[in-house]
């Protein structure tokens, strides 16, 4: 924990936890209001801790001076300090528990559970039995499955501390991994593979590969890394927001020099093809087209130009893309030569006495 929980805070989070346990309470009690007070209690966890409530959390003992520095990269959240909660007062979070188990089917109840116990479920010694333990594990990853996906479809980083619990206290920790059963484990890797670009942890990649659990068919898809291209393939193709598409699209350049299958390898080399011409099926924009482009040039140096030449003819086989590429192909030209000119200017202006020797 990051904080020291002091009566006061401890005080404030009881409270909270009190208002949490009242939603699930009316969600369970009114079956006509269950999603929306569902959805609206996960929204409120979701939250961003505001600076009242944050002096409250962070503050020290009544002789300090200052609050603790909380020491996360990004927005602190209120699952973030009910999730540190929880671990070290489990008992507070029972109740909460017992509820959530009640209302397992409804939406939202996976998204609230995995973001107030995903900490509980792996620093605290449960003595559940199998079935229990791989109902909540698989439903920590199905809930952080759509947690992620929300922060795709916002173009945010809101849930981002929980991923990185999730890779570096969990996947590359063996003592907590091995708590949950090995097939949650093989879903878990999966499911970080899918994400770890999106939140910036991709120079993790190496170990995170080293981590990776057997899985049953590796025989015929390949080691982790064809199973992370694999999932980061398929992850890219249902991507539809731009900027976070274009996001993947420049950070591939981590794949360079991995050794994967030919299958494997097709697979990825398709994927980025396909977004390098306009039209269906991924109506990909100008920018994405450059970015897939740009890829897959550098992923795959061998057959560049012929791919291009190629690209270029089917172009041709469209008129209707003539007027906007011959427009975009000025500006580029215009652009650059503008670009040249100020350089050449700047130069000058930069290193008067080495041009009056001329």
């Amino acid at each position: 924990m990051s904080w020291a929980l002091t009566p006061r805070s401890s005080a404030y989070l009881s409270a909270l936890s009190l208002k949490i346990e009242k939603k699930l309470q009316r969600a369970l009690a009114s079956s006509s209001q269950r999603r929306d007070v569902l959805q609206e209690l996960f929204a409120d966890v979701a939250l961003e801790v505001d600076d009242r409530a944050k002096e409250i959390i962070l503050s020290r003992e009544e002789d300090a001076i200052a609050p603790m520095e909380n020491g996360m990269d990004g927005p602190l959240c209120f699952y973030d300090v009910l999730a540190d909660y929880y671990v070290q007062v489990p008992e507070s979070g029972k109740p909460i528990l017992d509820l959530i188990v009640k209302l397992w089917s409804q939406s939202f109840t996976c998204h609230i559970f995995t973001l107030l116990f995903h900490k509980w479920l792996f620093e605290i010694e449960i003595d559940n039995s199998d079935e229990v333990h791989l109902r909540n594990s698989a439903a920590l990853v199905q809930g952080a499955t759509n947690i992620f996906w929300l922060d795709i479809q916002a173009n945010t980083c809101r849930f981002k501390s929980l991923f990185h619990y999730l890779l570096e206290e969990v996947a590359f920790q063996p003592v907590r991994l091995n708590k949950i059963p090995i097939q949650v484990q093989r879903d878990l890797f999966l499911l970080l593979s899918r994400f770890l670009i999106l939140y910036d942890s991709d120079d993790k990649l190496e170990r995170f590969l080293k981590q990776f659990p057997p899985f049953p068919n590796a025989i015929l898809v390949g080691g982790p890394a064809d199973l992370f291209v694999i999932e980061l393939t398929d992850q890219i193709q249902k991507l539809k927001v731009e900027p976070v598409l274009l996001h993947y699209l420049s950070h591939l350049t981590v794949l360079q020099g991995m050794e994967l299958r030919m299958t494997t390898s097709t697979r990825l080399k398709t994927c980025l093809y396909s977004f390098t011409s306009p039209g269906g099926p991924m109506y990909p924009t100008r920018a994405v087209r450059h970015a897939a482009w740009d890829a897959l040039d550098f992923l795959f140096p061998v057959g560049r130009y012929p791919r291009h030449l190629i690209s270029l003819f089917f172009r041709l086989l469209y008129p209707w893309y003539w007027p906007s590429s011959c427009w975009n192909f000025v500006i580029s030209c215009i652009r650059a030569v503008f670009f040249s000119l100020f350089r050449l200017v700047f130069s000058r202006f930069e290193n008067p006495k080495q041009h009056k020797s001329y």
